[in-house]
């Protein structure tokens, strides 16, 4: 079966007659301008040496050349087999830490906007994978359900903000229960939850949801943004302009610092991977090529038949027709005897 893969740029064949058309106006014009510049018998000893019949077959070479490459543009294909084409992906939710911590400064431009490229980084990644978000604080929501829809998840993560939470504060087990819910609900094997936090846990209370993990096998990984110094946390107005910053009940100035004892809980009970995303530093991006690159469910298998291409014959007719063409003189040897310079 013959067929063209990208049939649109056939149009480009209508090249090859211009150019003729070109050709032949040039020789035409050429023709004009010598019987205008002398008489029959000076220009026939003056085009005395000019082959005729090798400038049509080079103008033929060129023209041929042109609809050659044409033709090679729209991929002519011939030829084919049939393959076996499956899909493989896996679940994966991404809970994002939406407390007041994570307006600190202590990375560049905050601890959100941190987690966020972070989290783009990976959607950029990812092949067949469904992607989900899970919103949390005091408490916990599904943001986005999982989907293969990276464009749409990416408008949901913009949107994630703390004012979205209605009670602030930082509880892991519900973020790590809506999450878990999510995956479940899916019913695929291969599963990850990642766990985009400072780790800064005002509850302490997800022993349940660690023993869900591990019974349903669900690889989990926690995304650490910000530091192990202090910080203080800005506060904002409604225009986004800065009022200072969050003070307790006595006026205090509160900071914020990344939960080392609870990331290493979480490491020690879960065998989660702790990754830091930071600058200066390569783990995170191994981190998101790993997660990429992970072994998923087999969704669907399907026969499709491919093509072979072969505009590579036509684009090798076309380079020896342009070598022909360059080889061609377009003057021949003629004969002629001296007979003095006078005569």
């Amino acid at each position: 079966m013959f067929r063209f893969g990208d049939p649109a740029w056939l149009w480009a064949l209508g090249a090859a007659p211009l150019l003729g058309v070109l050709l032949w106006s040039a020789a035409r014009a050429r023709r004009r301008a010598l019987e205008r510049f002398a008489d029959a018998e000076l220009a026939r000893r003056l085009t005395a040496t000019v082959h005729r019949l090798a400038r049509r077959w080079k103008s033929v070479l060129q023209v041929g050349a042109v609809a050659l490459v044409a033709i090679a543009t729209a991929r002519p294909q011939f030829g084919s087999r049939v393959e076996t084409v499956r899909s493989v992906g896996q679940d994966i939710v991404v809970a994002v830490d939406l407390s007041q911590s994570m307006l600190a400064e202590d990375v560049v431009p905050n601890r959100l906007e941190r987690a966020r490229l972070a989290i783009l980084r990976l959607m950029e990644q990812l092949d067949g994978d469904r992607i989900g978000l899970v919103a949390f604080a005091a408490d916990a929501f599904v943001q986005s359900p999982l989907t293969i829809d990276y464009s749409a998840a990416g408008l949901f993560l913009g949107a994630m903000h703390p004012d979205l939470m209605p009670v602030q504060g930082t509880d892991l087990g519900a973020a790590l229960r809506v999450s878990i819910d999510a995956l479940e609900e899916a019913a695929r094997e291969a599963r990850v939850l990642i766990l985009v936090t400072d780790a800064e846990d005002h509850e302490e209370r997800y022993d349940t949801e660690l023993g869900r993990i591990r019974e349903a096998g669900i690889q989990l990984h926690v995304v650490v943004v910000g530091s192990s110094e202090g910080v203080p946390i800005p506060v904002y107005d409604e225009l986004g302009v800065r009022q200072g910053f969050l003070r307790d009940e006595d006026g205090t100035v509160v900071t914020t610092r990344v939960g080392e004892s609870t990331l290493r809980a979480l490491a020690a009970d879960a065998g989660a991977t702790v990754v830091r995303a930071g600058p200066g530093s390569t783990d995170f991006e191994d981190f998101v090529d790993a997660v990429a690159s992970g072994e998923g469910e087999e969704i669907d298998a399907m026969q499709v038949t491919r093509f072979e291409e072969q505009y590579q014959i036509f684009l090798a007719a076309a380079l020896l027709l342009l070598v022909v063409d360059l080889l061609l003189p377009d003057r021949q040897r003629v004969g002629g005897t001296w007979t003095g310079r006078f005569e």
